[in-house]
């Protein structure tokens, strides 16, 4: 969600609302920010709008292997999570592709001369259809994968995703201060 957006939100829902957005949006971008080790192909990969990482390569090479790093995991359990995290990418793949002609048709309603109320609702509907779809195999994935590691293993990415959120917090916090208010 843009600032932007966000911003918008707020104004519609009010200080608690604000609340709620700030918090939704900070536990996403948390989750995908504990999910970008296993995103990012070669530890860096690019991170756009369509998706949770680089397309079918998603959650492959090195950035499965950072993640596993410090666990002390095996071959087997390296090439079990690989194989999962590869297979969830390439289901996603259409549906990342779903949700950029979405995001192109919620574009094009609000370009229109006169933005059709009932048109944009239909489009909120299948975007959240689409991100809980997505949200749904993505579960799935870890879930897969919580079968392949030990629960020692678990944990320290557990930890490790804590820490991410600790500072992703602290980041949306300080950015808060420093917005000018209007």
């Amino acid at each position: 969600m843009s600032r932007i957006e966000v911003k918008s939100a707020a104004q519609q829902t009010g200080s608690r609302g604000m609340r709620w957005v700030l918090s939704s949006t900070v536990l996403a971008a948390a989750a995908t920010l504990a999910l970008s080790a296993w995103a990012q192909p070669g530890g860096h990969g690019h991170h756009g709008m369509d998706g949770f990482g680089g397309g079918p390569g998603l959650m492959m090479g090195r950035g499965v292997d950072h993640m596993l790093d410090g666990l002390n995991a095996t071959d087997a359990q390296r090439a079990q999570v690989k194989q999962i995290f590869k297979a969830a990418a390439d289901d996603l793949k259409t549906q990342r592709e779903a949700g950029r002609a979405l995001r192109e048709r919620s574009m094009q309603i609000f370009a229109a001369p006169n933005v059709d109320a009932a048109a944009a609702e239909s489009v909120r509907q299948q975007m959240i259809q689409q991100h809980d779809q997505t949200s749904r195999r993505m579960l799935q994935a870890m879930l897969d994968a919580s079968k392949v590691l030990t629960p020692e293993q678990r944990a320290k990415i557990a930890e490790r995703m804590k820490q991410r959120g600790d500072m992703m917090r602290e980041r949306m916090q300080r950015m808060e201060r420093e917005q000018p208010r209007q």
